[in-house]
């Protein structure tokens, strides 16, 4: 923990700045890109039934998109109000109406041919359901009969048939920790939650190599770094606000430095839309970006600290900090054999970058000052995430880029709330405010009043495939409570996935709207739970950002739904009519308690107990954690990882695939095109020298095979690194590969290999032999 304090909002300049602008055509008419206008009055006019509970919505509660941490319209980074279209189209969530009652009650066939988007627009879920094997439709339930049967049947089973897994979707502490509780309550330990399929590995490898599970900095070390380096990161697309904060730093003197297989048109240049300069001219954004194959990022930092070695070499101190590094580091010497080891030519063929490239990067960053590190999803969701952020880390720490102003390791979340998921213990490994181990287990018990099951829990995957067990082993999954998630849109092998949820006996889903995963079957019974906002909930809640700041969201008074009712209390609910005789060890009698209780079971939150009000807000940890290089492990010392190289094989013919995301929040899309590059859904983005050597134009009908499945598109052509291709998430996903782990995080991969052609190619009839050879092929294939 670190005895810094965040010094609050900065102002941004003032006057105008010619050099960075993208083009002097007002409003970057002609361009693609988005079109934040249009956009807004479409939002207005969505919410035109209660505009006013909107407004009031966007003024005091805190974002419940992405995890920047805007309250109100403002946060700790810059002064001045924040919007950004990511928000807005959240917006219709709290606002729009129950569901109709002849729509809900539809024939589950009906239902099921609308697809997420527009279940969702159907509206909120106006009161218990339940669907029983073999009928055809949901029937209206009270909340006894619903709480009752699922009571019942839980008291029924072994516990480790029993798990429960938490999405992001807007969902606060206070319900992260009463779910954590509720299932130590019940015996289980099988609880997941989102972070599972997004940064588990940053958790996992930052604990391992400095101590600590979440970010070191804050954004406003963004602003007046040397080098800001976004890593498998399009925070542009992703967490839009996050723009300002690139405009202020790049006004600052920061180089951008984005690495990733696509030159993402949302991190080359922006309009940002409440920074009058900008909204009128564009932002260029990244100085350089370096275009690394699909999973070789380990390869190219190994480029980078070889490079740094070599500079020692000839002159020391060039590259290293040693005074931190002897001072603060171990395994200096085990990682620079290791690294001089690596040959220039694989570590080429594994990157895709050429031996200069890598050393113009090493070189850049071993004549700054400072920097900060920045990564998403391209770093941690494959089988070598783990590595791929001990890497990210054996950088900073060979630089000293670690526990002081503008520098810093910063995983940038995605959810609102995902942050304070493992911290709150709704994670199979973790506990409230420490790890599932014997001195957090023995503490909790003291604190909870009731004994903890010793067994290791699964993570939400392994949970699933759990369905497919007989019907006697102890493992077998049989109820399955999912608070929001939609596994069928966000897991490989979606077909699989829907027979693993068929496979479940009760499913209970607690949630704000209908999606696909609710209407598949269950062996028994499906029950579908109404659940409250974040700004409905009573007493407010609260949420962790990225940079660790803790919000209060007040309560927002506007029109609810008669029924919902706050997640926290339906699990307090849950459990007491599972085991009456000890109702008492999980009751609260309103979420200022919840909160008390988090500060004493979590003692790096003691402070979430005083926030009671709009505007609310601490930071635990301090501004910034591994202050003045002292790592909370056991010596204090941050860890040098020596990382192997991941076998990336792939065979002659081959793609590397790997997903992104479109006009999308996670996994709820809102348009079909990519403002950023007009790209449809079932686009597949290919090099130029690609499409060249297949004979390949641009919108192509083309097809992406492998032998787990096939994916009909059209060929896009782009600025992707040559023998890599980009598809859509959750599109993509029928590519991917089901049952394979990071095994240090869980983290499913979403990485694969697949054969393109274009799709008058593969449905000829004189190709049918050859296209079945090669399915067959792949049979025998790793990637």
């Amino acid at each position: 923990m670190g005895k810094t304090k965040h010094s609050g909002p900065i102002k941004l300049p003032g006057k105008p700045d010619p050099k960075l602008w993208v083009s002097r055509i007002p409003f970057g008419l002609g361009r693609v890109k988005p079109h934040h206008i249009r956009d807004t009055m479409k939002v207005m006019i969505d919410n035109r039934d209660n505009l006013p509970y909107a407004y009031r919505i966007l003024t005091q509660g805190v974002c419940d998109g992405c995890a920047l941490g805007v309250a109100g319209l403002y946060d700790q980074t810059l002064d001045g109000p924040h919007l950004c279209t990511t928000r807005l189209n959240l917006l219709r969530l709290s606002t729009m109406p129950g569901i109709k009652p002849d729509i809900l009650h539809a024939d589950i066939d009906e239902l099921r041919k609308l697809d997420s988007a527009q279940l969702r627009k159907l509206g909120r879920l106006p009161y218990p359901l339940i669907r029983r094997k073999g009928e055809r439709r949901f029937s209206k339930a009270t909340w006894d009969e619903a709480l009752e049967l699922v009571a019942g049947r839980i008291r029924s089973l072994d516990p480790r048939q029993l798990a429960f897994y938490l999405t992001a979707r807007g969902i606060t502490n206070e319900s992260y920790y009463t779910a954590a509780k509720t299932a130590r309550f019940l015996g289980t330990n099988n609880i997941d939650n989102a972070s599972r399929i997004c940064h588990s590995p940053s958790k996992t490898a930052l604990k391992r190599s400095v101590g600590i599970g979440a970010s070191s900095c804050n954004y406003k070390d963004w602003i007046g770094t040397d080098v800001l380096v976004f890593w498998g990161s399009v925070a542009a697309n992703n967490q839009p606000v996050s723009t300002k904060y690139m405009y202020a730093a790049k006004r600052r003197g920061t180089k951008i430095i984005v690495i990733n297989p696509y030159r993402e048109p949302a991190m080359d240049g922006y309009w940002v839309p409440s920074i009058p300069e900008s909204a009128l001219f564009g932002t260029k954004i990244a100085d350089d970006f370096y275009q690394v194959n699909i999973g070789g990022d380990i390869a190219f930092m190994h480029g980078v600290m070889k490079h740094w070695f070599a500079m020692e070499t000839s002159r020391p101190g060039s590259a290293i900090d040693h005074d931190f590094v002897r001072e603060h580091v171990n395994g200096y010497e085990e990682l620079r054999v290791h690294v001089e080891r690596q040959s220039w030519a694989l570590l080429e063929k594994s990157s895709g970058l050429t031996q200069a490239r890598m050393e113009e990067f090493a070189g850049l960053l071993a004549s700054a000052g400072s920097a900060v590190f920045v990564w998403s999803m391209g770093l941690t969701q494959h089988r070598f995430g783990t590595d791929n952020i001990s890497q990210v880390a054996n950088l900073a720490l060979l630089r000293g880029f670690l526990g002081r102003e503008h520098c810093g390791l910063m995983p940038i979340r995605g959810h609102s709330g995902v942050q304070g998921s493992g911290e709150m213990g709704a994670d199979p490994f973790s506990l409230p405010g420490g790890e599932f181990k014997e001195a957090d287990i023995a503490r909790m018990e003291r604190i909870w009043g009731f004994q903890l099951s010793r067994w290791q829990g699964d993570i939400v995957g392994v949970s699933l495939e759990n369905a497919l067990l007989p019907s006697d082993h102890e493992r077998k999954l049989k109820i399955f409570y999912t608070s929001g998630g939609n596994f069928l849109e966000t897991m490989p092998e979606p077909e699989f996935v829907r027979a693993c949820l068929e496979a479940v006996d009760l499913r209970v889903h607690q949630d704000i709207v209908l999606n696909t995963s609710t209407l598949a079957d269950a062996r028994e019974a499906v029950v579908v739970l109404p659940a409250m906002t974040r700004y409905e909930q009573p007493g407010g809640g609260t949420s962790t950002s990225t940079e660790r700041m803790v919000y209060f969201s007040p309560e927002i008074a506007g029109p609810r739904m008669p029924e919902a009712r706050a997640e926290w209390d339906i699990y307090c609910d849950l459990a007491a009519r599972v085991y009456p005789e000890k109702r008492q060890l999980i009751a609260f009698k309103d979420a200022r308690s919840i909160r008390e209780e988090i500060a004493a079971a979590a003692p790096y939150y003691d402070g979430i107990q005083h926030l009671k009000a709009k505007g609310d807000v601490f930071q635990w940890g301090g501004a910034w954690l591994c202050e003045d290089g002292v790592c909370p492990t056991p010596d204090g010392r941050g860890n040098l990882i020596p990382v192997e190289l991941p076998e990336l094989r792939r065979p002659e013919g081959y793609f590397s695939v790997t997903t992104r995301r479109g006009k999308q929040f996670n996994s709820m899309i809102y348009d079909e095109t990519d403002p950023f590059n007009s790209a449809d859904r079932y686009d597949v983005l290919i090099s130029r020298a690609d499409a060249d050597l297949l004979a390949v134009s641009d919108g192509d009908a083309v097809v992406l095979y492998n032998r787990l499945g096939t994916f009909h598109g059209r060929a896009k052509l782009a600025d992707v690194a040559p023998g890599n291709l980009e598809l859509c998430w959750p599109e993509g996903n029928v590519l991917m590969q089901k049952g394979i782990y990071e095994p240090f995080a869980g983290i499913p991969e979403y990485n694969t290999a697949a054969v393109l052609e274009k799709a008058e190619t593969y449905h000829a009839l004189k190709d049918t032999r050859y296209v079945e050879k090669r399915i067959a092929e792949l049979e025998t294939e790793t990637n």
